[in-house]
């Protein structure tokens, strides 16, 4: 199931890792489906996308649960309506009066274990709210080219706010952490999902500046997107930096390797986002407005996989695949064993020979309904022009079940390894309920589901489906 934990009900402003990931992961286990995906869950900037972070180690603090820390005894409900802040500060002067031993010393070795990204990420918090979330670019010089002087005088100004940031993350991993126990009791894996690439307004852009192809003054030079395909007409401009892959290549990718570990503490199997860009990707002058405009450059993905492989044997990660896939992007895919992505939403056009089409699937697959970027299948298919709509119908045999369940079926039914149905799928829910528009910049990553939608015939559907095409695991 796809769901992002900011799509969970819930009381605050978005969904948090409190009482309804918990009764998620129950109804997961209910519903006989054994893996829930997410999107990214680190911190976003202002416009929600959790695919440009303000770091790749961090946890996205609005997913902390306040009534967990009250649960806790860390927090008194008083305190639980402060702004974030001095809740915080609330929260860790409980920590330090009620916490148990233990999780006094899990606080320590913590920090100690995470310094590697820690002190970085919480210096960059502390500067970016100084300067009123200003672009680290656009800092005072020294600052922005992280002059030692400037630096430890801004460490010594923002001492008590650093410690918070610390015990901020300390708490998102702790949480995030017992959320992980609790699904694996029940039989569930978590799935992440890493992009690709990195926000340039990112405490790792900032802090290890020599990995990117920036400019004198820390703006980039070129920039990633991908050119006009199925999404947009004119290609879709991210304006994330490019690596300067000679550079990591030269110790070894271990930024990757780090960045990589962290993702398999939080997460059971990792998506890789825009697999193809290992392979090679599309460059854009910095000064294009559009994606129109750039080239293919070739990347060292076989040599960065063959180092990942060796240090985390085995790799788990599905690859991202979609869009202008050649034959070289394949074989990288298959030469390290990763399974690539079936959409069934891009099945229907072409004819007989489309590979998203069940009958053309291979097991080293995870097939999916659609993702956050895709239409709710109802929406898709209430789009559809009436002939593709009866090709469908034709195909799915559809005639005798409402759309989605067709396509749920069909999904179950492949031999892929993987079928992920996105919960907006499984409530039947119509575009409306859509999670992403790419190319667009506004009204996204805002969905959320109520309890009240998931009626009590819904699990047994689920489970009966996944029963019937044999996915249903045993319990370990």
């Amino acid at each position: 199931m796809l769901l992002h934990i900011t799509s969970l009900p819930g009381p605050g402003r978005c969904g948090t890792l409190g009482a309804d990931a918990y009764r998620f992961v129950d109804f997961l286990a209910a519903a006989g489906y054994s893996v829930w995906q997410t999107l990214p869950v680190g911190p976003p900037h202002d416009d929600g996308s959790p695919y440009q972070c303000l770091s790749l180690h961090a946890g996205d603090p609005a997913l902390i649960s306040i009534e967990n820390m009250i649960q806790s005894g860390w927090l008194d409900t008083a305190a639980a309506v402060e702004p974030w802040n001095e809740l915080l500060a609330h929260a860790r002067r409980g920590f330090e009066r009620h916490a148990l031993p233990d999780q006094q010393k899990h606080y320590s070795d913590f920090v100690a274990a995470e310094h590697h990204w820690l002190d970085e990420y919480a210096l960059f918090r502390v500067l970016r709210e100084e300067y009123q979330h200003a672009a680290w670019v656009d800092w005072p010089a020294a600052l922005r080219d992280r002059e030692p002087a400037a630096l430890a005088a801004a460490r010594q100004r923002g001492a008590a706010a650093l410690q918070l940031i610390c015990f901020e993350q300390f708490v998102f991993f702790h949480q995030w952490l017992a959320l992980k126990e609790y699904a694996h009791r029940r039989g569930v894996l978590l799935f992440g999902d890493m992009p690709i690439f990195v926000a340039h307004d990112s405490a790792d852009v900032w802090a290890q500046r020599d990995y990117f192809q920036l400019d004198a003054d820390g703006r980039p030079t070129v920039v990633a997107g991908v050119p006009p395909d199925y999404f947009s007409a004119t290609g879709q401009r991210w304006g994330n930096p490019h690596y300067r892959w000679e550079r990591m290549q030269q110790d070894g990718f271990q930024w990757w390797i780090g960045r990589v570990k962290t993702q398999l503490r939080l997460f059971d199997l990792v998506r890789i986002d825009h697999f193809r860009g290992f392979e090679s990707y599309w460059e854009i002058p910095a000064g294009h407005p559009t994606a129109m405009h750039g080239r293919w450059v070739d990347a060292p993905g076989d040599a960065l996989f063959q180092v990942l492989c060796a240090c985390f044997d085995p790799l788990p990660v599905v690859a991202e695949d979609l869009g202008i896939i050649t034959p070289e992007v394949e074989a990288l895919r298959l030469s390290h064993g990763f399974p690539g992505m079936k959409i069934l939403q891009f099945a229907f056009e072409g004819g007989p020979a489309n590979p998203y089409l069940p009958h053309n699937h291979q097991a080293l697959s995870a097939v999916y309904t659609g993702t956050h970027d895709n239409d709710t299948t109802l929406g898709w298919y209430a789009s559809l022009a009436p002939v593709t709509r009866a090709y469908v119908d034709d195909y799915l045999h559809a005639a005798d079940e409402a759309m989605p369940w067709p396509l749920i079926r069909a999904c179950m039914a492949s031999v892929a390894t993987l079928a992920v149905i996105p919960m907006q799928d499984a409530l039947a829910l119509d575009g409306a309920h859509r999670m992403n528009t790419p190319g667009t910049s506004t009204g996204n990553w805002r969905w959320r589901f109520e309890w009240m939608q998931v009626d009590d015939a819904l699990a047994p559907q689920l489970r009966r489906l996944a029963e019937l095409y044999g996915r249903v695991l045993p319990r370990p």
